[in-house]
């Protein structure tokens, strides 16, 4: 069976979760007028816990594509890659949801809703950096892992 080794696991969620630090503690900051200390510190909090999943979610995901539809993920269609995109945030609202509420000022409503909205960024940005990551880093066909 053929998917992304550990290694290019690793490359590929490190370089999702910088990505996305990079442009998202920013606008929390802009968004609810905090220091960007506050964002920054709030936002590595939760990425510290998608780190985790996202890589177990990854793999999962693309080892049901290749079972079942016998594809590799770079060769995944617009709509798995929406599919892809939507179950790994909201699979991550429930793991990120007491972080937020705990480490931000919003109460649990308000918690929430920042949850939400990074999750609608997220998603967004995860189905542009997979697919742009799918064509610069493809799987290779040398990439087996046994059975």
């Amino acid at each position: 069976m053929a998917l992304r080794s550990r290694k290019e696991r690793i490359i590929q969620t490190v370089s999702f979760e910088l990505g996305g630090l990079m442009i998202a503690a920013p606008l929390y900051a802009l968004f609810f007028d905090t220091s960007s200390g506050h964002s920054f510190f709030l936002l590595v909090c939760i990425s510290a816990v998608v780190l985790i999943w996202a890589p177990v979610h990854n793999t999962l995901f693309d080892k049901l594509d290749l079972h079942v539809f016998h594809r590799l993920a770079s060769a995944r269609p617009h709509k798995w890659r929406v599919l892809h995109a939507i179950s790994l945030e909201v699979s991550s609202i429930a793991l990120t949801f007491p972080v937020v509420l705990l480490i931000s000022e919003h109460g649990a409503l308000g918690a929430l809703a920042v949850n939400i909205g990074l999750t609608l960024f997220y998603t967004a940005y995860g189905y542009l950096f997979h697919l742009v990551f799918d064509m610069v880093r493809p799987v290779q066909s040398n990439m087996l892992l046994p059975e």
